[in-house]
């Protein structure tokens, strides 16, 4: 069996973002070789997330609307963990509801989807460099 590692890092201009890394995550299974196997790709952040969905800019933004009505940023006194001298409370509970990782098959050498999934990271508590790991095993 044989096993690639990759990470892939993102600095977002914003506080919240939502990015379609599909087309990265396709290219560590071409760069991996690998036919059969599978695919996790990971948040390494406690404040970002990686999970599969449509990308169609009205459910981009209803999630966007959706996260921040469970958990608004403000106000920033609302949260304990913000108590701390942090400001992201927020984004700890909105990675919770998204998620930290997704596997997907990777059949024939390429990631095995069913209609419309693309593969997003979700960034809750930006402006900072972040990192995302890709693992793929298989043969």
């Amino acid at each position: 069996m044989k096993s690639y590692r990759k990470e892939l890092w993102f600095n977002t201009p914003h506080r919240r973002d939502y990015i379609n890394i599909t087309p990265q995550v396709e290219e560590c299974v071409r760069e991996s070789g690998i036919k059969e196997g599978l695919c996790l790709v990971n948040a390494m952040h406690i404040t970002a997330s990686v999970y599969i969905n449509d990308d169609e800019p009205g459910l981009l933004q209803d999630y966007d609307d959706w996260l921040e009505g469970l958990a608004p940023h403000e106000p920033i006194s609302h949260y304990r963990h913000n108590r701390t001298g942090e400001d992201n409370g927020d984004a700890h509970l909105k990675r919770q509801i998204m998620g930290r990782e997704v596997v997907v098959a990777v059949t024939d050498g390429r990631l095995d989807f069913g209609p419309w999934e693309q593969i997003f990271y979700g960034e809750f508590d930006g402006r900072r460099r972040k990192r995302v790991l890709v693992k793929i095993i298989g043969e």
